[in-house]
């Protein structure tokens, strides 16, 4: 199994799991270079984690011959010249979301990358462990025909990510309302770490209902839920057969024998076990639904779809791989998410239009 090299442009919070992944799975991945245009900001880098750091973008591209493809962890906003640049000398990227800020950002991005262009976007959601074990499970005929998700797991075009995913959606046009609603809760935990004192603060929540044709998705997020210990996420997933509650799933075998089943995390390292510390697979009725493609590597389930992103662009760079989420899908979900924000503000129902990017 060879070594992916990448690199990457960029060095914020995002850039740091990449990092963290790699030094992980030694076996699996190697960072050449990384792109930090403060230079106090890269020395601390490469002091804290041993990877060499340049200051612009022609720099970068002279190592490109020592690089599968460049991951792309900047801001939306400047992202689509990065990636455009990048193209341009022929180096495949790996950008995180959203590729482009706005509707026009995303449009002229699409519009103006050659068709063969080797880009893709890193979604993570779809790769999670108990989200990718759901996808298996609404695709795999047991729920029958599946008409209705509810997804609170993930905020704007993450969450609806996984509710196109799930409903077997592609580029079909939608109808969205939606609305806010503000209350409060005690602050929890953040990127900075554990609280350091009792505080109430305004929670805020979007609620949205999404009509593609005979299929109706409801998104409802509030940000607290990614690292709140009282806020929890759930989905729900309904089929003409059967649904999945979270992890517990009830289908009809036939129309007299219902089955009752969950989805199971196997993860070592408990009660003695002595495997070591780590997420192994998803299993249901018996067999595995998911299995981690980095086990036995000690990393989280976000840490573990990025891994998974990582290993398919390695094959799609090379050519042994396929797209596994493109600019159009990532400009679809992102563009449902600015609309989902027009209904939520305007109280109005929203309707999409046709776009650049919905024939792929």
């Amino acid at each position: 199994m060879s070594i992916i090299r990448f690199g990457i442009i960029g060095g914020g919070w995002r850039a740091e799991f990449y990092i963290r992944i790699a030094k992980a799975l030694p076996e699996r991945f190697h960072i050449h270079t990384m792109l930090v245009r403060d230079e106090e900001k890269g020395r601390a880098l490469e002091a804290k984690w041993g990877i060499r750091t340049v200051r612009n973008v022609e720099q970068f591209v002279e190592e490109a011959a020592n690089i599968s493809f460049a991951v792309v962890s900047v801001p939306r906003t400047a992202a689509p010249d990065l990636i455009r640049e990048l193209t341009e000398h022929r180096i495949p990227v790996l950008a995180e979301t959203p590729p482009a800020a706005d509707l026009a950002a995303l449009t002229a991005l699409y519009d103006s990358l050659p068709k063969d262009a080797m880009v893709q976007v890193a979604e993570q959601y779809l790769f999670q462990p108990m989200h990718a074990a759901r996808i298996q499970i609404a695709r795999s005929g047991k729920l029958g025909e599946v008409k209705h998700a509810q997804v609170s797991a993930a905020h704007d075009y993450h969450g609806i990510s996984l509710i196109r995913q799930l409903l077997g959606v592609g580029f079909e046009h939608a109808a969205i309302c939606g609305q806010q609603f503000e209350s409060t809760i005690m602050q929890g935990p953040s990127r900075q770490g554990d609280p350091l004192e009792e505080r109430i603060v305004q929670s805020v929540q979007r609620i949205a209902t999404f009509r593609f044709g005979d299929k109706l998705a409801v998104y409802d997020f509030t940000g607290d839920q990614y690292f709140s210990w009282i806020r929890r996420s759930r989905v729900l997933v309904r089929g003409s057969k059967g649904e999945l509650v979270d992890s517990e799933v009830s289908y009809l075998k036939d129309y007299a024998t219902p089955i009752h089943t969950e989805l199971r995390r196997v993860d070592t390292g408990h009660h003695g076990n002595l495997e070591g510390y780590y997420h192994r697979g998803v299993t249901a009725d018996g067999d595995f639904l998911y299995q981690n493609p980095v086990a036995p590597a000690r990393l989280s389930d976000d840490e573990i779809a990025i891994a998974t992103c990582l290993l398919r662009m390695g094959d799609y760079a090379t050519g042994k791989g396929t797209s596994f989420y493109s600019i159009a899908e990532a400009a679809q979900d992102h563009y449902l998410a600015l609309l989902m924000g027009q209904a939520i503000e305007s109280g109005l129902t929203v309707h999409t239009e046709n776009q650049v990017w919905m024939n792929e």
